[in-house]
């Protein structure tokens, strides 16, 4: 391996390709849903359960689009798979996020996640981190995924 840690997260495209984004919690960064495999998983069910942890959205794999692998940052790369959203899945009101950490300055355990959002394509630099606006920038375009899905 080359030292990187991976990633995998999953990108749902709404009908009208927006992109779900959730908000992580105390920070002003928005980001995908995504997170580190646990021993013995695929990159597919690494997705899945990030995804159903952050959201609370369970998608079937047999719906993913396999992305592939892409740089991120220096030490972090990204395993991501695509999904267009189906109608139960659009309703962001019903998104909850069962993955916790302490909060820094007093050990409360809170969500990662605290607010989702459909973010369309040219407005996603205005939420996400500068690594996740040049990914969608550059090597992974939105509009270009959407007319794919």
């Amino acid at each position: 391996m080359n030292g990187k840690t991976v990633s995998c997260g999953i990108v749902l495209l709404d009908p009208i390709g927006r992109v779900l984004l959730a908000h992580a919690t105390g920070t002003g960064h928005w980001d995908i849903p995504k997170g580190q495999g646990e021993p013995g998983e695929t990159e597919a069910q690494s997705a899945l359960r990030e995804m159903v942890e952050e959201t609370g959205i369970a998608i079937d794999a047999a719906r993913l689009v396999d992305l592939g692998r892409f740089v991120y940052r220096r030490d972090k790369d990204l395993h991501l798979f695509a999904v267009r959203a189906e109608a139960g899945e659009l309703d962001l009101s019903q998104c909850h996020c069962v993955s916790l950490f302490p909060r820094r300055y007093d050990g409360v355990m809170i969500p990662e996640m605290d607010a989702w959002a459909w973010v369309a394509p040219a407005d996603v630099d205005q939420y996400a981190s500068r690594s996740l606006a040049r990914l969608f920038g550059t090597t992974l375009s939105l509009a270009g995924l959407h007319g794919q899905l």
